[in-house]
């Protein structure tokens, strides 16, 4: 580790590790490649996307503590680009290098119940929303909340996965059965016209800057698009920077975030945080001068943020499983690509995506 502090800006040359060796740990790593930066991913897998354009590779398991340090060691400042990280893991980094975002921000995002608890408690609208460790605290939820709902496990679970609907009380016995024993949380269904959200960026000195809202479809519980502009009133789009900036700032937050929100008559409800850049921020490589993945680089590294600004409309589309079939004919549009450099095209696999200018910013 150099010997700058956790608040002095980083120098070219220096640093910075990645835990999580994803698609979104190989457009950081060419982000920070672009600020002058080196990358250093830890990774258990092999031949991952961000190892092939990172300049280091730890390809140990999050349990080894030897390489955590070597890894830890060998970083001026240290990020990543999953939540699902073991605690015990950040406890051996954490003694030798800085973590941004911080603790609390993973803590809070990495359970469900947690994360429904702080953003009400900051007087943020949730999903009415109650804990389920069994079948009778399913049966007091659906009690209390009603149906239809959702139940979903309060860790781990994405694009979809770890989640079962209950239509009315009789599918309750299934839903608790499709948890497989995991903690859960049930929530309310919301009466929303469209979701959308906001990727946010704050800095070391508490500067914030925010993208406009992108309005996101979803299929088979995967994200298909993001679109830019999103259809929101001006006073609805102030709300939703200003309701991101109070969630970073009241967990002391350095780097990207990602807000999901429904958008309801009753007003903005958040469905979830994601303490990392964020797939439906995508659009930025092509609609603004400085993208979500330099926002968080300088962020994570002390510099000044960036200008959010957007410059251009955009429609960002995630490439699933064997979309990629389509590149040949996508190619010989004027069509922003970004592949990640998977090996094999699986169903639901995010294999890449593509951002389509569609007009000057409006």
């Amino acid at each position: 580790m150099s010997e700058a502090s956790n608040t002095a800006p980083l120098k070219t040359g220096a640093t910075i590790g990645i835990l999580g060796g994803g698609q979104l740990g190989r457009m950081l790593s060419v982000a920070a490649a672009r600020l002058g930066f080196k990358t250093c991913i830890y990774e258990p897998g092999g031949d991952c996307p961000a190892s092939h354009v990172a300049n280091y590779h730890f390809q140990k398991d999050y349990a080894d503590t030897d390489a955590l340090t070597q890894f830890a060691q060998s970083c001026d400042v240290v990020t990543y680009e999953f939540e699902n990280i073991p605690a015990e893991a950040l406890d051996t980094i954490e003694a030798h290098a800085p973590i941004h975002p911080n603790r609390d921000a993973l803590t809070t995002s990495q359970d469900r119940f947690l994360e429904k608890n702080f953003l009400t408690r900051i007087g943020l609208q949730t999903a009415p929303y109650a804990a389920v460790d069994d079948a009778e605290g399913l049966q007091l939820a659906i009690d209390q909340i009603g149906t239809p709902a959702i139940l979903k496990t309060r860790r781990l679970g994405y694009d979809g996965k770890g989640q079962a609907r209950l239509m009315s009380p009789d599918d309750a016995d299934q839903a608790l059965a499709d948890m497989a024993g995991a903690p859960a949380i049930l929530e309310g269904f919301i009466d929303f016209s469209h979701e959308v959200s906001v990727i946010g960026t704050r800095s070391l000195d508490g500067a914030v800057s925010c993208f406009d809202p992108g309005e996101n479809v979803h299929r088979n519980g995967i994200l298909h698009t993001t679109t830019v502009p999103a259809k929101l009133t001006p006073s609805q789009r102030t709300d939703a920077v200003l309701l991101t900036a109070n969630i970073m700032g009241a967990l002391n937050y350095v780097g990207t975030m990602g807000v999901e929100l429904f958008v309801t008559p009753q007003g903005l409800i958040v469905n979830e945080i994601a303490p990392r850049v964020h797939n439906s921020g995508h659009w930025t490589q092509s609609g603004c001068a400085i993208d979500q993945f330099e926002q968080h680089i300088r962020a994570i590294a002390g510099w000044p943020l960036g200008d959010g600004s957007r410059h251009s409309n955009v429609v960002m589309e995630n490439l699933i499983g064997d979309d990629v079939d389509r590149i040949p004919d996508i190619a010989k549009t004027n069509t922003a690509i970004h592949l990640y450099g998977k090996a094999e095209a699986k169903k639901g696999r995010k294999m890449g995506h593509i951002n389509t200018v569609t007009g000057p910013a409006t």
